[in-house]
This record gives structure tokens, sequence and C-alpha cells, in this order.
């Protein structure tokens, strides 16, 4: 069995091992990380022979911590990724380079479609239909997407919605409510064969689906990091959240993730804590006035257009696993817009967690 794991703001890690009767043989670790002194290497594989094949991660990296020679400097690797490395091999995890992915980048759309469009395309991956996808959203007005499981009247101000002009939806996976204004804010979604991430944590599969996009900013000279569980930030100030769902394949099958992030580009903080309830609650608790000091444009820390800036994404993204150029089928459109006027429209769905 194989697997690899690339450890967040590290180097990758490849586990290969046999399973003999349910437990760990022949265990030899790998990768381009760095490790002294020599012999360490091998204490991280006699380690791990003999662990039965359900053994956690977390006791997993237990034993390497136990069996590390005295005074081993690790750089690039750690206890735990070598776990999570092993546990993707006994799950028999895929890698990014096992999948042809399709980018779909198109016209602007209503915050309804963008909600159906994440639902249609990552069932379809679910079921085989398509490829892994990068869809980077365009919005066609400003809106406040709100978590499935959010209250509706906890976390917005309605009203002030209305005031500026802001339809309100509500989206399939978890996690906090977003301000979106078209021209700030950038937003994408991976739909992914669950298989993807195989052997992680929920906690990990976040910080593995965000690991290209840290090097795409990176490459802008932005040192950003993922920070648990769903967001990421610079020295700055938080730049980006993220959200997921999981979704099962057709006759209960491994299924696809949903996880899409969303990122900003020049907010207007004052609106912001017009029109979301929870932004007050969160700057009050850090002592903060200004919701400019906690979210970090990357206008200013760019200087580059927010077009610019989903362009050399997009190219990092190509360079580092392939992309081909695709769309939506006539099947996908049509269903997404079916979902998007009886669903993600309607007052019901919308006011589901009142």
């Amino acid at each position: 069995m194989h697997g690899e794991y690339k450890v967040p703001g590290g180097k990758l890690v490849v586990v290969d091992l046999d399973d003999r009767d349910g437990v760990l043989r022949d265990v030899r670790v790998a990768g381009d990380f760095f490790l002294e002194p020599d012999e360490a290497l091998l204490a991280v594989d006699r380690a791990l022979e003999g662990a039965t094949v359900d053994t956690a991660a977390a006791e997993l990296a237990r034993r390497i911590e136990a069996g590390l020679p005295e005074g081993t400097v690790m750089y690039g690797i750690t206890p735990e990724g070598v776990a999570v490395a092993v546990r993707r091999a006994l799950a028999r995890a895929t890698d990014w380079s096992d999948y042809d992915w399709q980018l779909i980048h198109e016209q602007p759309q209503s915050p309804a479609l963008h909600m159906a469009l994440d639902e249609v395309i990552t069932a379809e991956v679910a079921a085989g239909h398509r490829p892994p996808t990068l869809r980077v959203w365009e919005w066609g007005g400003p809106a406040v997407v709100i978590g499935s499981f959010q209250s509706l009247r906890n976390e917005v101000d309605t009203e002030a919605a209305r005031h500026h002009g802001m339809t309100v939806v509500r989206r399939i996976s978890g996690g906090g409510a977003m301000f979106v204004e078209p021209g700030n804010t950038i937003t994408y979604s991976l739909s992914v064969p669950a298989s993807l991430v195989s052997g992680l944590s929920f906690a990990d599969s976040y910080a593995y689906l965000d690991d290209w996009v840290l090097e795409a900013l990176d490459d802008l000279g932005i040192k950003a990091w993922y920070q648990p569980l769903n967001d990421i930030a610079t020295d700055a100030g938080k730049i980006a959240g993220a959200a997921q769902k999981r979704m099962v394949g057709p006759d209960g099958g491994p299924g696809a993730v949903l996880h899409h992030v969303t990122m900003s580009y020049d907010i207007d903080a004052d609106k912001m804590v017009e029109v979301l309830r929870i932004g007050r609650e969160k700057l009050s608790d850090k002592g903060t006035r200004s919701a400019g000091k906690r979210v970090d444009p990357l206008r200013r820390q760019t200087g580059l257009s927010r077009e610019a800036v989903i362009d050399h994404m997009i190219r990092s993204f190509r360079a580092r696993h392939g992309l081909t150029a695709g769309g939506l089928t006539g099947q996908e459109r049509e269903r997404a817009e079916e979902l998007a006027a009886a669903k993600f429209s309607s007052p019901e769905w919308t006011a589901r967690v009142p």
C-alpha cells in the first residue's frame, strides 16, 4: 500500500507498507523532508512496524515520538504528518495527480444559482459523472450567505441587508456567514472525490485542500497559513474562510466533498458590520472597534487587481495539479436553475433555522 501526504507548510511524506493479518509490516517512510540524525528515519519505520491497521493517527504519532532518538530534529515533517500518510495508505486514498482537473469560470451568476451550482456539481462528481472541478465564482449581485445551520435572525440584520440591496441565501455547507459584494470578494469551490481526503480527519482535510492556495498567495508575497478549523490568515489578519459539505455517492458509495473558500479582496468593513450581527459579536469579543482590523483585504496586500489575483491563482493550480478549461453541461445548468428557483430562493430554505 502507498500513501502520500503534504504536511501543511512542510514537505511531502510518502509511506509504503503491507497489511499482514491486520498488522503493519515492511513499513518504509520517505519524502523530501529533512531529518537528523540519519538513524531517525529507521526509528520511524520501526515505531510503525507491528501497529494494528486500525490504530488511530494520534496513537501512531505517539509511537513515532516515543521511538525517535534523543535530539532528533525534524524539518518539513512531523510525527502527525507521517501518521496521516499511514492512514491514507491504509484507506487507499487517491492523490491530486490521479485526476484530470476541470476549471469552470463563467459569467456572473445570482447568489441563489451559485448555491445550486455547488450542490449540482458536487453531486455529479460524487456520481462519477464529471471530473474533480475547480469553480471560480463571479457574483451577479451583493449577498449575505449564511451557513447551513445558522439562525437567520441571529446572524443577519435583514432590514440592513434590504437597505443595501443584498440578497440573503443559505448554502448547504456549515460554517459562518459570508458578506459579498461583486468585485470585492474572491470565491472558489473545489468539488473532489471523497477518496482524495481519505485517511484525513475532518480538520486535516481543510488544511490539505487549502494548501495549493497558500502556495499561490506565497508567490504573491503573502505569507499565509491555515488556521483551524476553517480560516486562512496572515500576520495582518484573516483573509479567507472555508466551509465543506460531504455527499454520499449513488447506492451509498464514497461520494464527494465540496470545499469552498471566500477571500476578502476589498471589503467595505462598515457595511459588513451593519449587515452581519455575528460580525458585531466577534468584534466585541476581540475588543476591536473596526472590522478592517479583523479582515485584511487582498487588494492592500498585493496591490493587484482582483482579476490579476484570480488569474494567478488559476495558473498556480494548473502548474501544480493540471487544469483544463471546461464548463457546465446543459443538464447541469438546467438542474441548477431548477434548484436555485425551488430551493435556494425559497423563504422556507433561507429561514429553515429562523
